[in-house]
């Protein structure tokens, strides 16, 4: 048997042993259900309340790290650390949190107002991410898609009350979650699911 290949066999192998490899090293590893409030102000929307989830693996990992006291419950200055140490980092990762606006994106800058707490020894963060979009007689369409570019992480709507609106009452508002076929991660082998609503002044 021949023991010499041709360019395009090794290109192949080369090909598969990248795609095999890099397969191993990107799936998720952290696992977020997610809820989502839509809150609306005076004018139209004020921005996003995001409340993640966190699988027991990785709860349990932040409050070995992060709960000092060990009395299962996470105090301001706990709070704080992780902040810094386990989830500022995203930020470069847009925090997770995608949007378009009449198909234009809207880059996540900052947020405020996080917290986390420990239940039942199940992680949760919830923070605030402003994003200002003023109502008027036409709809406004908001893409939320929420995911990992990396797919270190898996991030999931809750199955019940998946969303939710606050303040909505002097606007028409019609909304639904789906897949975003106009965005794929994991080498395009996944489209991230996001909410879609469209919002207007009631007429």
């Amino acid at each position: 048997m021949s023991m010499k290949l041709g360019f395009a066999t090794l290109l192949l192998l080369g090909s598969i042993l990248f795609i095999c490899c890099t397969s191993a090293l990107s799936h998720p590893h952290v696992f977020i259900v997610q809820r989502l409030q839509i809150v609306f102000d005076d004018q139209g929307i004020a921005g996003f309340r995001m409340i993640w989830g966190f699988d027991e693996f990785f709860s349990s990992m932040v409050a070995d790290d992060y709960d000092k006291n060990k009395n299962r419950t996470l105090e301001p200055d706990e709070i704080a650390v992780i902040k810094e140490k386990a989830f500022a980092y995203i930020a470069e990762y847009d925090y997770f949190t995608f949007v378009k606006i009449n198909d234009k994106s809207f880059k996540v800058k900052w947020i405020k107002d996080f917290t986390a707490t420990l239940n039942n020894g199940k992680l949760s963060y919830q923070f605030f991410i402003p994003c200002h979009v003023r109502a008027n007689k036409n709809f406004k369409e908001i893409i939320i898609a929420t995911y990992d570019p990396t797919y270190y992480s898996a991030i999931f709507f809750a199955g019940e009350h998946p969303a939710s609106i606050k303040n909505g009452d002097k606007f028409e508002i019609q909304s639904s979650i789906k897949e975003d076929n106009s965005t794929s991660i994991y080498f395009g082998t996944v489209n991230p699911w996001a909410l879609f609503l469209k919002f207007r002044l009631k007429l």
